[in-house]
């Protein structure tokens, strides 16, 4: 896993403000970021398409829109870091990231 993009309906604000939480998230838990790491990115929902991301994190209004365009990391709230954390440490065990 090296890609992971915030989704949300215009790619402003609420999938910036995820992207800095997934950001923050990895590096708690251990994870580098940045260049030749893992990537994190936000994008609108009109940008994306299939395989633009390893995983795609996306708040519960999104995920129908999104499941299209590969495995997909849903928040019921997209404000709760703690769900993030919870979720996201799960997928990257899974993947054998951490």
């Amino acid at each position: 896993m090296k890609k992971i993009i915030a989704i949300c309906g215009s790619g402003l604000g609420s999938s910036f403000m995820v992207e800095m939480n997934i950001k923050n998230t990895l590096k708690e838990l251990g994870v580098a970021v940045g260049l030749g790491d893992m990537e994190v990115d936000h994008m609108d929902l009109g940008s994306a398409y299939p395989g633009v991301a390893d995983l795609i994190v996306c708040g519960k209004d999104l995920e129908d829109n999104v499941e299209r365009f590969g495995e997909t990391l849903v928040l019921n709230n997209i404000f709760d870091k703690a769900e993030l954390k919870t979720k996201l440490e799960t997928v990257l065990k899974e993947k054998g990231v951490i």
